[in-house]
């Protein structure tokens, strides 16, 4: 795991981008093809922004999975992740392929055709976020760390749920929906690598939780400690309570190589 630094969120949403850029490039140069995972919320919209002006990069190469989307919240809904994808993503590229989540299908048999879908797509890069209670996707504390499915229905808790108020997603905690379906724990670390973009102060004590403290199911975030190809970009708000040496910034993303930032 890395740990990525920079001043703004802009500057951490094209850091970000410059990684996925190469690792895109990179599974398309090695496979012909990248399967990629995409999240949403508002630390990831700089970094969307960033990665469709990267220069080099097939998109009808590309195979798109959704990471996770509400229960009962219809597509044409303004918080609904698929009305946010298509919006700022999926409506900008050309890709091969993007396989959304409908959560207004049978939850049973949505879950079954991602996950007979994503098991003949090996994940190369996966974008994500961490949740201000330390969750990944919406695996919210305590996370299921030992399920092998691939997607799973998840009960959102009134954290997570005050979140996407907070965000001005929905007006009243009694509109956000109580259930989604999620990519699991599992799902996301099966990823070759990952790149989680995590900015403002309101994330900071979720980035100290998951990335100086132990790895439990309480914390979902902390499992990222043990996958050998992530990296976590933050900016200097979102790693404003972090008591970590190993702090740079990519310079290059065809090296990814870095420097530390001073705060």
């Amino acid at each position: 795991m890395r740990i990525t630094i920079s001043k703004t969120k802009q500057e951490t949403g094209r850091a970000a981008a410059r990684e996925g850029a190469y690792l895109i490039r990179r599974a398309i140069d090695t496979s012909g093809v990248a399967n990629i995972v995409v999240a949403t919320g508002l630390g990831q919209i700089d970094m969307y922004e960033a990665l469709l002006r990267e220069p080099g990069i097939d998109w009808t190469r590309v195979v798109g999975f959704h990471l996770d989307e509400y229960v009962g919240l219809p597509p044409s809904h303004p918080a609904s992740f698929r009305y946010y994808l298509a919006e700022r993503f999926v409506s900008k590229v050309s890709l091969r392929a993007f396989h959304y989540v409908d959560g207004n299908a049978s939850l049973v048999e949505e879950c079954r055709r991602l996950n007979q879908l994503i098991l003949s797509h090996p994940i190369d890069v996966a974008f994500i976020g961490i949740g201000e209670n330390g969750h990944l996707a919406f695996n919210d504390p305590p996370a299921d760390f030992d399920t092998n499915e691939p997607f799973i229905v998840v009960q959102m808790d009134n954290a997570c749920r005050q979140q996407q108020v907070n965000e001005g997603w929905f007006r009243h905690l009694d509109e956000v929906p109580t259930r989604a379906i999620s990519m699991s724990i599992s799902q996301i670390m099966a990823s070759r690598s990952i790149v989680c973009t995590t900015p403002d102060a309101r994330k900071a004590a979720a980035v100290h939780n998951a990335l100086n403290g132990p790895v439990t199911p309480t914390v979902p975030a902390s499992i990222l400690q043990q996958h050998v190809d992530a990296t976590i970009h933050l900016d200097r708000f979102s790693a404003g309570l972090l008591s970590v040496v190993n702090l740079w910034t990519v310079e290059t993303a065809a090296s990814r190589q870095g420097a530390v930032f001073q705060l």
